[in-house]
């Protein structure tokens, strides 16, 4: 009795005041049928339901109802009770960022559902496997606050297996969005979208508007995330009308959001920040902390990008504060980078130095390879305006590392993948029902064509007739399309010799290309050592046919070490590594193909000696660096690559030796575990000042 009249007594003087607070009229229903009902299961259900409400806004007092429905679960052996109270305990105290009570809490709910799966007692064995689902989801998203994303990934693998077998389909699409989103914080964005899309798939067929935005919402993020804006635009934009059509205002903040992202990463700036100020009033009308953290972020990097550093700094250090209200580590570690980024940007060397490392360090703890490669970008840029070049590079190499294996080839065409899988699908249930469709009214045509058949009969000899003309004419358009065929396969293949692969399906796609920095390429220069000298010698088609014949070799020994060739001008011959496809192996790979063109010609030059004939001599410059790559005109275009990289790489070729290959100090220290190399003196560059030279001896 005391018990009761306690309880009692609190839900009287506690419970009206936060339901006050909180205007939850659902909340006054449940403390009247608590004050009312005199069966424990009833009260048990009432507990756990009024702590299921609190568990966010409150959770110390869903802790309390929580405790209390357990404890009166446990005295008349109310399993099921037990579980749910474990459950919304558990997250409540999550929620306070008790991890390890709220761990306990969870697997105590695991046990009690397997108790009750193997029992003859249990009646309703689907309720519980989704109870035991619901139970590892929570769990997952414990370990997923921490950073332990590999026992995140198992956890939510175990709740979609249970609620994909008990057909609950709106558990499901948690699930999926759920291993979507860790998928996402780690960077493997192919398998982030087969989740999205997954989940997409389901939420069309219950036609929930609300879930299906946000579906698009995930889905156009991860698109963002991999640098594909038209994509991303496309799915925010549907996200922000189906939002609007329901009066989901947390979510059109949120669509506001991303779309002010896009249109800041595309320099779109007075139209990012109106957008992302229409977020934050939004988000401020109805206390969405969250919401206001990421906007404060967004609104300081597009001050940013307009070199308005005071105001970005502002806003970057409001957002690690409120990252640091909600207790967000991503967001902790982010808002560190982006400061130290601004105090670079503002001379304020060692702030900036004790930001990028507080972030890097976060970073590396919470495992997120996109903030490491963030981290590590900066305090490249730091040393570098430091000048220690050295450890710049050290950290750009790091960086380059964690991008390239966010941004590579496979994982372009794995997203491409998704997206093709989803339309598929979607085509296909389409078709399926059409068929369906077409099977009805094909079986009423077919009981009327019993009435006819005589009549078929006689009009046989008719129907041959046509049949005759139909295949005549139908073998005569098949020759038409193989010949069609025929043609358009030699204009790929002229066009890929012409073209990069890649660049070449960008123009027949969109049918045009645009051109793209590309911020670490090595570029290499081959030109014959006194050619003009020689070709005064030599006859006219001698000439050709032995350039022709050297190109030819180079172009081989570019195809087996997956180099570019860029163009030919002359005796000049041009190519690159690192686009259009990025890579990191770039330096080594055009310092391997330069020393297989350099011992083709050494040996090239001993046939000719040895009949008494003229030989060509190579020198081979190498440097490595950003550069500007493209179509070049509309008529016979090219692809050719620009800036000042390209020109030292032809500073490097004109200052080399015959047979030697010549490399700058950056493709040096990029290539010098891996390649013997003699330092052979400086060379002064236009605004660089003097530039070290290095000849490649060998391969170690």
């Amino acid at each position: 009795m005391k018990t009761r009249l306690l309880v009692v007594v609190l839900l009287v003087l506690v419970v009206p005041c936060f339901s006050q607070k909180h205007g939850q009229g659902k909340i006054d229903s449940l403390v009247t049928l608590l004050k009312t009902t005199t069966q424990d299961t009833a009260k048990i259900k009432a507990l756990n339901a009024i702590a299921y409400e609190y568990r966010s806004n409150d959770p110390d007092t869903a802790i309390y109802f929580a405790n209390e429905a357990l404890a009166l679960a446990t005295k008349t052996n109310d399993k099921t009770g037990m579980v749910y109270a474990y459950i919304y305990k558990g997250i409540a105290t999550a929620n306070l960022g008790k991890y390890g009570e709220a761990l306990k809490n969870d697997t105590d709910a695991l046990k009690i559902c397997d108790q009750l799966s193997g029992s003859e007692k249990a009646t309703d064995k689907s309720k519980i496997q989704n109870l035991k689902a619901w139970a590892y989801s929570s769990i997952a998203n414990i370990y997923d606050e921490q950073g332990n994303y590999t026992e995140a990934l198992k956890n939510n693998f175990a709740a979609l297996k249970i609620r994909e077998e008990t057909k609950n389909k709106v558990g499901a699409t948690a699930s999926y969005n759920n291993i979507g989103n860790i998928y996402a914080t780690q960077g493997n964005y192919p398998e982030a979208l087969k989740n999205f899309f997954a989940a997409l798939k389901i939420k069309e067929e219950t036609g929930d508007k609300k879930s299906i935005a946000n579906s698009y919402n995930n889905i156009g993020s991860t698109y963002y995330n991999h640098g594909d804006y038209p994509q991303a635009l496309k799915y925010h934009l549907a996200a922000l009308k189906m939002r609007q059509e329901v009066g989901d205002k947390r979510g059109i903040a949120s669509s506001y959001n991303n779309i002010g992202i896009i249109h800041d990463d595309q320099a779109n700036y007075p139209e990012a920040l109106k957008y992302q100020f229409d977020a934050l009033k939004i988000q401020e009308e109805i206390g969405d902390q969250q919401g206001i953290t990421f906007s404060f972020d967004n609104i300081g990097l597009v001050y940013m990008h307009e070199n308005n550093y005071d105001k970005a700094l502002n806003y970057f250090l409001d957002y690690l504060k409120s990252s640091e209200k909600i207790e967000d580590n991503s967001g902790i570690a982010d808002a560190y980078i982006e400061i130290g980024n601004i105090y670079t940007k503002q001379e304020k060397n060692s702030d900036a130095s004790l930001y990028l490392n507080k972030g890097l360090l976060l970073s590396k703890k919470i495992g997120s390879p996109d903030y490491i490669k963030n981290g590590y970008g900066g305090l490249a840029r730091l040393d570098s305006a430091q000048g220690n070049f050295k450890q710049a590079l050290e950290h750009y190499k790091l960086y380059i590392n964690y991008r390239d294996s966010l941004f590579n080839e496979e994982n372009t065409k794995k997203l491409v993948q998704s997206q093709m899988q989803y339309d598929f699908d979607k085509k296909e249930s389409l078709a399926k029902a059409e068929q369906e469709k077409k099977d009805a009214i094909a079986l009423k045509e077919l009981q009327r064509q019993k009435l006819v058949r005589n009549g078929f009969v006689s009009g046989f000899a008719v129907v041959l007739l046509f049949a005759g003309v139909f295949f005549k004419q139908r073998n005569r358009i098949g020759k038409e399309k193989k010949r069609s065929d025929i043609e358009r396969k030699r204009s790929e293949e002229l066009l890929l010799n012409i073209l990069p692969c890649e660049v070449a399906e960008e123009l027949k796609q969109t049918g045009q290309c645009q051109a793209k920095t590309y911020s670490m390429v090595t570029v290499m220069f081959a030109d014959f050592k006194d050619f003009t000298s020689v070709s005064e010698r030599v006859s006219a088609e001698l000439l050709v046919d032995e350039i022709n014949f050297c190109f030819s070799a180079f172009d081989n020994i570019l195809q087996k070490h997956k180099v570019e060739k860029i163009k030919t001008v002359g005796d000049s011959y041009m190519c690159a590594s690192g686009l259009p496809v990025l890579n990191y192996t770039h330096a080594f790979d055009v310092v391997t193909a330069a020393i297989e063109i350099r011992n083709f010609i050494l040996n090239r030059q001993k046939e000719k000696e040895a009949k008494g004939e003229i030989p060509f001599q190579i020198r081979i410059g190498i440097h490595t660096g950003p550069v500007v790559a493209g179509i070049v005109g509309v008529k016979k275009f090219a692809y050719d690559i620009w800036g000042d990289t390209v020109n030292m790489a032809s500073r490097m070729e004109s200052s080399g030796e015959a047979g030697k290959v010549n490399i700058s100090g950056m493709t040096y220290e990029l290539v010098k575990d891996k390649f013997s190399c003699r330092h052979r003196g400086k060379i002064q560059a236009k605004n660089k000042g003097e530039i070290d030279m290095y000849f490649v001896e060998s391969i170690i």
